[in-house]
């Protein structure tokens, strides 16, 4: 990565990203080769996509998730890739699209009989799905995926959108149809509340219930913010959150994304968001570079894993420079050989900075 004249750069008003090489970053609205990510795309579709349009997990066994190919889609929407983009939607709509209703069965593995064992969905890959659909008909000009995402956003707010045992009518995403409702109460996981995406997966397709789930989610992570850090998995009961017995209640791999996801929904302010840089930047003190906090106690904020993934430390850096409103980011460079799940963190670090921070440019 290259350090950059940062005023220099903020006076021309240019939104910069990671580059590698010696490869100048262009502008925002640039797309396909042009866009400042392509390069950086061009190495993660090569380490992580098929030609046949399927996003490999390579850590879990080689499986797919409808996670998985909806954040690819993501990416190639917001890149400009329409090829990468239509490979991995065929794919998904001839592999995932296999439930009587419009959602995705959540995983597909090479090594089981019939390749997906389990039917049921995970709530946030159809979100992110049905976000890239719309995205995708925007950048594109396809209006039938529209359409499509339409039918997604119906069903999802149909199958998984539940009421908070403690706060009646209050809306809360369930992670899944089947599962997650019991008699101690609803377990959620707030990393699948993507605000941005539910907002405008709701405006585009008036299912106004998701917009309604947007508020609900950043509440609840309001809440739980205002007595520690937002942990991976929540048990809301008659007696609000409280930590389920059957899930991580640390802030580990999947509550990562929570500051991801707030920072790039615009809310720079919120108290999650702030909790979590404050908790990454006790993390630096002690941990050596380049490790990064992965797993931390949700509670008292002690370090439990750590992990030299370059993806988890940008998400690390861009989450500092926004709650601290500084100039340049500690953005570490793209590293390809990095796991599916770390380098899709990566690029989404580096699209949220581009499109929404561009005083924090990596360094």
């Amino acid at each position: 990565m290259i350090r950059r004249n940062f005023l220099t750069a903020l006076a021309a008003g240019a939104a910069l990203g990671a580059g590698m090489g010696s490869k100048r970053l262009i502008a925002q609205a640039a797309t396909g080769p042009e866009h400042p990510l392509w390069s950086l795309w061009e190495a993660w579709r090569f380490a992580n996509l098929e030609f046949s349009g399927r996003v490999i997990d390579r850590p879990q066994g080689m499986a797919s998730h409808s996670e998985g190919q909806g954040y690819g889609m993501v990416l190639a929407a917001e890149i400009g890739d329409e090829d990468a983009f239509r490979r991995m939607m065929d794919w998904s709509e001839a592999n995932l699209a296999i439930r009587p209703d419009n959602l995705l069965a959540w995983r597909w593995q090479p090594d089981v009989p019939g390749r997906v064992a389990d039917p049921n969905n995970a709530s946030d890959g159809d979100l992110f799905y049905a976000w890239a659909l719309i995205r995708g008909a925007d950048r594109f000009g396809q209006s039938a995926w529209r359409d499509r995402a339409t039918a997604i956003a119906r069903d999802l707010a149909a199958t998984c959108v539940a009421s908070r045992p403690d706060r009646p009518g209050t809306p809360i995403l369930l992670p899944a149809e089947i599962g997650f409702v019991t008699q101690e109460g609803i377990t959620v996981n707030p990393s699948y509340m993507m605000p941005r995406a539910l907002r405008e997966v709701a405006q585009a397709t008036g299912v106004s219930a998701l917009e309604d789930v947007a508020r609900a989610g950043l509440d609840l992570m309001s809440e739980i913010a205002s007595v520690q850090l937002v942990p991976d998995w929540v048990l809301l009961t008659g007696a609000g959150p409280q930590p389920d017995p059957r899930f991580s209640g640390n802030t580990g791999y999947e509550a990562l994304r929570v500051p991801l996801f707030l920072a790039w929904s615009g809310e720079r302010g919120h108290p999650a968001l702030r909790r979590a840089a404050a908790a990454f930047s006790d993390a630096r003190r002690t941990l050596p570079p380049p490790q990064t906090a992965t797993v931390i106690d949700a509670r008292t904020g002690a370090v439990l894993e750590a992990s030299g993934d370059a993806g988890y430390a940008a998400i690390s850096g861009l989450v500092t420079c926004v709650v601290n409103g500084g100039v340049g980011a500690s953005i570490p460079p793209f590293d390809p050989s990095q796991p599916y799940y770390p380098a899709t963190l990566h690029l989404f670090t580096l699209l949220s900075q581009i499109e929404a921070y561009p005083s924090c440019l990596p360094i």
